[in-house]
């Protein structure tokens, strides 16, 4: 085979379709590690561990019945 310029020519047409052949191939990416738990849903549940610890009495606090004077008969 010759080597130079003439030896392949690229033909183009100048009606219809012109078709390629390259089949798109799959890229395979690092799978991505999602959070079992969002972001809002932790802050929510935070929220709510506040919220029943402030509704509960300290733990050396007598419980509110047995601050009261004992009734008279």
């Amino acid at each position: 085979m010759p080597e130079g310029t003439g030896a392949l020519r690229e033909v183009l047409p100048k009606q219809g379709q012109l078709s390629v052949e390259d089949a798109a191939t799959m890229v395979l990416c690092k799978p991505k590690i999602l959070p079992l738990k969002s972001v809002s849903l932790e802050k929510l549940e935070k929220l709510q561990r506040a919220a029943l610890e402030a509704a509960q009495p300290p733990e050396g606090a007598p419980p509110p019945s047995a601050g009261a004077a004992p009734a008279q008969p």
